[in-house]
């Protein structure tokens, strides 16, 4: 920032000790502040000052972190389901799959414990997912007739404020009362299976939904920054309570450091560097980068 003309006092200093995927609340903040403002940078704060609070104290069968963590430790590992799926049905939190499948999976994506020892046990499963809406039309065939078992958090939003015409407010209230009851709908066949299909409809559709996924229904009264903030606080704190239990370190990512490594050395074989040669050993990279010089000249 000195070299490139920013006074000091005009400098926010970003800690090394502050990993990536927990740096929301850090200095590097200042980017989503200056997007949303400070009124709403505040809220998003206070959203997850508030669920700070209530992990830090509320007894563990009424603390919704630790109780997500449990349920997500007992579902992949003693019930061994490898993978979590995370569905919002709201268009506002399309990125959200994407946004915790960096905070879980590398966090405690590790096979390593704090001692330095491998783990016995399954540790962080598998998180991906999508827009319920999307979602429904692309994978839920599988979820809901396949031969895979897959956890899930269904993420909702009661109530959604709209400044527009009354014709406009009251199409947008339909539509949102549709979404919420699709949500509704998927999350109860995930758990009952055939069980949720009512008697009237029986023999006049085709059965074998399995049932028996577990799920969650996050359900927000409404998505604003403040409910943003808590949302996004409440999985810090269900991946530090998996930590925890798993006995791993959330805060590093050495499988990362370590393929960044790599491609350094493999980025001076690719510039055609004597010295590193060395570092492609195996016959398929070797193939890979001397096809790609092939090409190249």
């Amino acid at each position: 920032m000195t070299e490139f003309g920013v006074p000091e006092a005009h400098q926010l200093v970003f800690k090394d000790w502050i990993g990536g995927r927990f740096s929301l609340w850090s200095p590097i903040g200042v980017s989503i502040a200056i997007q949303l403002g400070m009124r709403s940078f505040n809220a998003l704060l206070e959203g997850a000052h508030a669920m700070d609070h209530h992990f830090l104290e509320t007894p563990l069968t009424e603390n919704v972190p630790a109780l997500l963590a449990l349920v997500g430790a007992w579902n992949c590992q003693f019930l061994n389901i490898s993978t979590h799926a995370v569905l919002p049905y709201d268009g506002r939190l399309k990125s959200l799959p994407a946004y915790l499948q960096q905070l879980e999976m590398e966090s405690n994506g590790k096979s390593v414990c704090l001692d330095g020892r491998s783990v016995t046990h399954t540790t962080c499963p598998i998180i991906w997912g999508d827009v319920g809406p999307n979602a429904q039309h692309a994978f839920y065939q599988l979820l809901h007739q396949g031969s895979h078992t897959v956890s899930a958090d269904f993420v909702a939003v009661a109530k959604r404020k709209v400044n527009a015409t009354p014709r406009v407010e009251k199409s947008l209230a339909t539509q949102e009362q549709l979404t919420l009851a699709n949500c509704l709908a998927q999350a109860q066949l995930f758990a009952l299976g055939d069980d949720a299909i009512p008697s009237a409809l029986r023999g006049h559709m085709a059965q074998g939904y399995r049932g028996n996924q577990p799920n969650s229904v996050l359900l927000l009264k409404q998505l604003d920054a403040w409910s943003m903030g808590a949302l996004i606080a409440l999985y810090e704190h269900k991946v530090f309570v998996q930590s925890v239990l798993w006995n791993l370190n959330p805060f590093d990512q050495p499988g990362v450091e370590l393929g960044k490594k790599l491609a350094n050395s493999l980025c001076h074989t690719l510039e055609g560097n004597p010295a590193e040669q060395s570092v492609v050993s195996d016959p398929s990279t070797e193939q890979l980068v001397r096809k790609v010089g092939e090409w190249r000249h």
